[in-house]
C-alpha cells in the first residue's frame, strides 16, 4: 500500500477512472462549490439518538450485512450487468465501494460537486438523517461468470465456485423469472427505511450504462436475529421465527456453517472469508392461514403462538422432543411440521444463519394480500445446507398449503474489501 493509501484508503481506486461511470462527473470534482453540501450527515444534528448514529465499519475481513444484528429495514437489488468489459465491470464495484464506504458512515453517496449546472452528487433524501446501523453487502450471481450460452463474459468463468450454480426448481415453486435470478446483488439494511432505499437509489444511479436494477424487493420487520442479543422477532403468520437461528456470537458454528474456509474450492479460493447468500421470495395466503384454527396452526409449526415453545413443552429455546408422545400415542410434534423437518438433527447438522423480512407489496387482482416473507440466508454450503432441506421441505412440510415460492437466487458473496481496495477484487487479480 502506498503512503497515499495509508492516509486515505480511498486512493486505492482513481477517481479519474470512476469519470465515465458516475455520468455526473461529480465523483471528480476538485472541490465543493457549495459549503455545506459536502458535510456528513451524521454531523448534520447532534442531539440525534446514539442508535440512530450507530454505524458499522465497512472494510474489514467479511463484508457487514451478514452477522451484524439485523436491522428493521431492507431494500434488497439485483441487478443485470450491461457492461461488455472486464474493465468496466471492476470500475463499477470500485465506484460502488467508494459510495458505500461513504453511506454507511452516514455521508452522502458522493461528496463533492462539480458543478451548480450539473447533478448533484448525492440524491438527497437522506441529508440530516444519521446511519442508522445502513449496511451494504454485495454478492456475484452464476450469470456474472457465464451467459445462458455458458460464454465467459469477464474472464472470470474458470473461477466460479462450484457452489454457485442457478438454484434448482423444488417441488410447488411457482416462480417469476422478473424476481429472480441476476448478476448481482446489494442487500441494504438499516434501522430506517429512507436510508436503505437511499443506499441502493445511489448506487443504481452510479451504475448507470454499466448495469441496471433486474428485481428489487422492500422488507421490513426482521424475521430472524443474529444476534444473542436481539429477541426472536414474528412473522406475517404470528408465529416467533428463527428460535435457533445462528448467533453472531457463536463464532465456532459461524466457521462451520457460515464462512467459506480455505480448501473448501481449490477454484475459488477467492471466496475464503466469504459466504452464499439464497434470496427466496416466499408469498403467504394470508387470508386462508387467518381462518384456520390456532390448533392446527400450532400443530404445522410445532410450536406454541404465544412463547414459540415446543408441542413437546419446555420455553422458547428448549430443544423439541420428537420422540415425546401425547393423547392416543400420537406423536406431540408432528412429523411434517415446520419445526421437525428443518430441524438439524434431521438435515445431517445443517445450519443457515437467516436475516429475512417480513413484506407487503399491495394487493393483488382477487384483493388478497400480496405479502409473505423475503428469506435470506446466508451458508458455506448450498448444495448441502440449503437445496436438500427445502427439497424436503417443500416435499412434505405442512406449512407448504399455505405458501408460494416466487423468487429464487443464489449469490456468492465475497469476503470484505480491504480498504484502499474494492468489493470482489480478490476475484479479478
Amino acid at each position: 500500500m502506498t503512503d497515499e493509501q495509508q492516509e486515505n484508503p480511498r486512493a486505492g481506486v482513481s477517481r479519474r477512472r470512476l469519470l465515465g461511470i458516475t455520468g455526473t462527473g461529480a465523483a471528480v470534482g476538485a472541490a465543493t462549490f457549495a459549503g455545506g453540501l459536502g458535510l456528513g450527515r451524521a454531523t448534520a444534528d447532534d442531539s440525534v439518538p446514539q442508535g440512530g448514529s450507530r454505524t458499522y465499519p465497512f472494510y474489514g475481513g467479511h463484508q457487514s450485512g451478514v452477522v451484524t444484528p439485523a436491522q428493521d429495514r431492507l431494500h434488497f437489488a439485483a441487478f443485470d450487468v450491461t457492461a461488455t468489459t472486464r474493465e468496466d465491470l471492476i470500475t463499477l464495484l470500485q465506484a460502488w465501494t467508494l459510495a458505500a464506504a461513504e453511506m454507511t458512515q452516514g455521508r452522502p453517496a458522493q461528496a463533492d460537486e462539480t458543478s451548480y449546472d450539473a447533478p448533484p452528487a448525492d440524491t438527497g433524501e437522506a441529508d440530516g438523517l444519521p446511519a442508522s446501523g445502513l449496511t451494504l453487502t454485495f454478492g456475484f450471481g452464476p450469470s456474472l461468470f457465464r451467459d445462458a450460452q455458458g460464454k465467459d463474459r469477464f474472464g472470470i468463468a474458470a473461477r466460479q465456485p462450484k457452489e454457485l450454480a442457478r438454484l434448482p426448481h423444488f417441488p410447488a415453486d411457482k416462480l417469476d423469472p422478473s424476481r429472480s435470478d441476476g448478476d448481482l446483488c446489494v442487500q441494504a439494511c438499516a434501522d430506517d427505511p429512507q436510508v436503505a432505499v437511499h443506499a441502493i437509489r445511489n448506487l443504481s444511479r452510479i451504475a448507470f450504462g454499466s448495469a441496471e436494477i433486474r428485481w428489487a424487493q422492500l422488507g421490513f420487520g426482521r424475521t430472524s436475529s443474529t444476534s444473542t442479543s436481539q429477541a426472536t422477532p414474528r412473522n406475517l403468520f404470528g408465529f416467533k421465527d428463527g428460535t435457533a437461528n445462528l448467533k453472531a456470537e457463536n463464532a465456532g458454528d459461524l466457521d462451520q456453517h457460515v464462512w467459506v474456509a480455505r480448501g473448501d474450492d481449490p477454484r475459488a479460493e477467492w471466496m475464503t472469508g466469504g459466504s452464499y447468500l439464497v434470496a427466496r421470495r416466499i408469498n403467504m395466503h394470508l387470508e386462508t392461514w387467518d381462518r384456520t384454527s390456532l390448533r392446527e396452526q400450532e400443530a404445522i409449526v410445532g410450536r406454541d403462538r404465544p412463547q414459540g415453545a415446543p408441542l413437546s413443552g419446555g420455553t422458547e429455546f428448549t430443544e423439541p422432543d420428537f420422540a415425546a408422545k401425547g393423547r392416543g400415542n400420537e406423536p406431540l410434534i408432528s412429523a411434517t411440521s415446520h419445526v421437525q423437518l428443518a430441524h438439524p438433527t434431521r438435515n445431517g447438522g445443517a445450519k443457515m444463519l437467516r436475516r429475512g423480512y417480513n413484506f407487503t407489496d399491495g394487493n393483488d387482482a382477487l384483493g388478497r394480500l400480496d405479502a409473505g416473507l423475503f428469506f435470506l440466508a446466508y451458508v458455506r454450503r448450498p448444495s448441502t445446507q440449503y437445496i436438500p432441506m427445502q427439497n424436503r421441505l417443500a416435499q412434505h412440510d405442512g406449512m407448504m398449503e399455505y405458501l408460494q415460492h416466487t423468487g429464487s437466487a443464489l449469490f456468492a458473496v465475497p469476503p470484505g474489501a480491504r480498504a484502499g481496495g474494492y468489493v470482489g477484487e480478490v476475484l479479478f487479480t
